[in-house]
């Protein structure tokens, strides 16, 4: 890649799992997003009928092939799938197959299989970056020790030898629920071979996670392969990600301060996170690569989409570009 590309993430589209799964509402969102000023796009996966951008055998479903979607992406004025993210957690019905774990050895065979038919289709739709879940919650595992931490490594460093074979990066993505959120995401890069490991750069998640991400750019920045621009509205300084199910109880009721919304597009009102000042870190680290923007279950998509492509035009993209704004 050459300097700084601009993407924007799909998944704020989707908040039923019975919502957005028609043509005309996939171009819709597709043309908001390249009038917003972004170049690419950013795939969520998912499984079955009603998430028809969801995998490769889904797209092929809904547009002929992969190569059709890809035309289609095109056709509404966006250059590529910018990247793709996944869960191994996630069932298949595609595959007929349930969770998948990272630090189950006999899963990983699997997990390879399915990174790179995620690699083999996101190359072809023009993608440089698999990000994957590299472990589940910290309320659902078993505490990190050595063996584990090694475990996981072991795993991605296979899936990242197998995806890199389509010339595609594998970076893990940890979220403000994970297990790694505490002082383990160091661990497992120290672990894990630098040319077919890296880190997926979230700044909302880190931000809620109680961590700021220029100090991660700072102390990672030649493993940062991808970066997410999110807000964060609230950060969980009281740990509740320890509990079991976590997702449910803390990531979608609030926890017990019943957070309406963790996240939101970029610049709102209330946020969190400094972006001139990651835009800036990235810069010094210098950062070739996707900035995938986000909202993440936008109650208005499309106008959380145009206010974080006005931030991009106005502010951020002028830093990138050496020119302050005015």
């Amino acid at each position: 890649m050459n300097g700084i590309r601009w993407s924007y993430a799909i998944n704020q589209w989707k908040p039923q799992f019975d919502d957005f799964v028609r043509r005309e509402q996939h171009e819709r969102a597709l043309k908001t997003i390249s009038i917003a000023g972004f170049e690419g796009v950013e795939l969520t996966y998912g499984t079955g009928r009603w998430e028809p951008l969801g995998n490769p055998q889904q797209l092929a479903a809904n547009f002929g092939s992969v190569a059709g979607f890809r035309d289609f992406v095109r056709g509404c004025a966006l250059d590529a799938v910018s990247s793709w993210y996944w869960d191994p957690a996630e069932r298949s019905m595609e595959h007929l197959t349930g969770p998948l774990s990272p630090l189950a050895e006999a899963d990983v065979p699997a997990i390879v299989a399915r990174a790179t038919e995620l690699a083999e289709a996101l190359a072809a739709l023009g993608g440089s970056v698999l990000l994957v879940r590299p472990v589940g919650g910290a309320g659902d595992v078993e505490p990190l020790d050595d063996d584990a931490i090694g475990r996981l490594a072991a795993c991605w460093e296979a899936v990242g030898r197998a995806t890199s074979e389509h010339g595609v990066r594998t970076a893990l993505h940890v979220d403000f629920l994970s297990a790694l959120r505490r002082d383990h995401v160091p661990r497992l890069l120290d672990r894990t071979d630098p040319s077919l490991v890296g880190l997926a750069v979230d700044t909302g998640e880190l931000t809620a996670g109680g961590i700021d991400p220029v100090s991660v750019i700072e102390r990672s920045g030649d493993r940062v392969w991808h970066v997410q621009f999110k807000d964060a509205l609230a950060v969980d300084d009281a740990e509740e990600y320890l509990q079991p199910h976590a997702h449910w109880t803390v990531r979608v009721r609030g926890g017990a301060r019943e957070v309406p919304r963790w996240f939101a597009e970029p610049g709102v009102d209330g946020g969190l996170v400094d972006f001139a000042a990651v835009t800036r870190a990235l810069q010094a680290a210098d950062y070739d690569g996707w900035i995938v923007v986000e909202s993440d279950q936008s109650p208005h998509p499309a106008a959380s989409a145009l206010l974080a492509g006005y931030l991009v035009q106005r502010e951020l993209r002028p830093l990138v570009e050496g020119k302050e704004a005015a």
